[in-house]
């Protein structure tokens, strides 16, 4: 065993941190939005762009970063992406304004699309085929992980510190991850890059910027709104071009063919839509368990938990099913699962129970794990490693579009289930328009007006608005794993590659040298 194989847990432990970042930063805003509102006196288009900004920038940005990876190396683009999501984190702690934390939340975009693909893209170079399901299931874990951490550790932390804390611990854990990467982790390189493809990487950019804000925009101005038509008219034709430069260009910075393999289209789709199904659950649960049962957000984010303990052991449980049977048995059973759990969650009413509700969370993290974990294995196992940054980049972009388009059907749906299940008969015109505009409109018009009728109507159509939600991803789930059981291959394909060197953790010293 070389110094280098004998550290690689160690620098995965680095990778799952940067992960772990990632997963609760995504969702930490959301619990300290009413803080800021008070404390820098945002309106509420301020507070929408210090989320969108994040999301805009990381969707935009992944393919063309996760294809610099191959080319520069990526331990050097992780130690960038690190130190840009750590510096912009530190300037939003003490940002006194809302354009200072927009600035900096885009900019934290920048690092999350440089660390998401190329945590990831590491992984087949630093570890052997046998190994690898292993540590994808762990980094897996950990990005999965965070993402129900956010409401759960902002809410700790905006009852016990100023909102500012929200940015600040990313800052330590970014030290942590750069020492460890720094130290630990070895360079690996396309060894034979194709040139920069800027055309590529311009049409790529622009085009999924448009697409994610057209999908962001649509839920509040309306599906046939001008803009939202222009702007996702614009992002088809700029995708469609980025489609046909790249299956004509000598050096494209997308392989795109990687498409006609079923293991990598079905282990992409699987992906994708798993991450569809995650994102409209927690879109619309945590709200149930705040506006409606009633607890705090410190109190919302503890009884997210059993949907992260299901996912801590769906995970590896996956990985050792894909190891014994294959692919196609783990992820189409995960997705069924996820199904279930959706479907139950559909069923939940004004007298359900937590223990009722924490059971479906559990389940439905059970099978985000099982699925999640040997799909992106999939995808790694059919890329070759000299590429697996662009090829990586590919199917986490996918996913980041396909949340998007996730929270935007789904609150929709939401709206419109909640709004048609709402009676505002007789109450004034500006009061009716703001209970049929949210729950926590609603509820605030109620305690306005002392009328707790009103406040118990709106809980009732918040429920079924959230049923709708977890019928159609339940339907979708569902749809996933009869498509994935017919469709993805059961064993691994063997990645070919277009390079005889390949970056093995043997072939490198411990400073990354050849």
């Amino acid at each position: 065993m070389t110094e280098v194989d004998g550290r690689r847990w160690w620098a995965l432990s680095a990778l799952v941190l940067a992960a772990l970042t990632l997963g609760f930063d995504i969702t930490i805003m959301n619990v300290a939005l009413p803080t800021i509102a008070g404390e820098l006196s945002v309106g509420t288009d301020g507070l929408q762009w210090m989320v969108n900004a994040y999301v805009l920038v990381l969707a935009g940005l992944m393919l063309t970063c996760g294809a610099l990876g191959d080319r520069y190396g990526r331990k050097r683009l992780l130690l960038i992406g690190l130190l840009l999501f750590g510096v912009a984190s530190a300037a939003a702690t003490w940002a006194d304004t809302a354009g200072l934390v927009i600035a900096a939340r885009a900019v934290m975009g920048v690092g999350g699309a440089i660390i998401m693909p190329v945590a990831f893209a590491v992984l087949p170079a630093l570890f052997p085929p046998a190994e690898r399901p292993k540590a994808v299931a762990v980094v897996v874990v950990g990005t999965g992980v965070g993402i129900p951490l956010g409401p759960l550790i902002g809410g700790y932390l905006l009852e016990h510190f100023w909102w500012g804390s929200i940015f600040l611990i990313n800052v330590p854990m970014v030290v942590i991850a750069l020492a460890a990467i720094g130290l630990l982790l070895p360079e690996s390189r396309d060894p034979k890059p194709p040139r920069p493809d800027l055309p590529g990487s311009a049409l790529s950019i622009g085009g999924l910027g448009m697409l994610v804000y057209g999908l962001i925009e649509a839920p509040g101005r309306g599906w046939s709104d001008p803009v939202v038509l222009g702007v996702l008219g614009g992002a088809a034709v700029l995708l469609a071009g980025f489609v046909w430069w790249e299956l004509r260009a000598a050096q494209p910075m997308i392989d795109l063919r990687l498409f006609a393999r079923p293991q990598f289209l079905w282990g992409s789709v699987a992906g994708v839509l798993v991450t569809f199904g995650l994102l409209g659950m927690l879109f619309v649960v945590p709200q149930y368990l705040q506006l409606v049962v009633g607890y705090d957000a410190f109190g919302t984010g503890l009884r997210l938990l059993p949907l992260i303990g299901g996912l801590v052991v769906g995970a590896p449980v996956g990985e050792r099913f894909a190891a014994r049977t294959g692919y196609r048995g783990p992820v189409a059973l995960g997705l069924l699962i996820l199904a279930a759990g959706l479907a139950a969650g559909a069923t939940t009413n004004a007298g359900s129970g937590y223990g009722f509700v924490a059971g479906w969370l559990a389940a439905v993290g059970l099978g985000i794990g099982m699925a999640l974990s040997p799909a992106m294995d999939a995808v790694l196992g059919a890329l070759p490693p000299e590429r697996s940054g662009s090829g990586t980049a590919i199917t986490m972009t996918l996913r980041q579009v396909g949340g998007a388009l996730g929270v935007a059907l789904l609150g929709s749906l939401l709206a419109q289930g909640y709004t048609d299940r709402l009676d505002t008969t007789g109450l004034p015109a500006p009061a009716a328009d703001t209970a049929q505009d949210s729950i926590a409109g609603a509820l605030a018009v109620a305690g306005q007006l002392a009328n707790p009728a009103l406040a118990d109507a709106a809980k009732t159509a918040y429920l079924h608005g959230m049923t709708l939600v977890l019928v159609a991803t339940a339907g979708l789930a569902l749809a996933s794993a009869v498509l994935t059981a017919l469709l993805l291959p059961g064993r691994p394909a063997q990645a070919t590659t277009n390079n005889d060197e390949v970056s093995r953790p043997e072939q490198l010293a411990p400073d990354g040298s050849r």
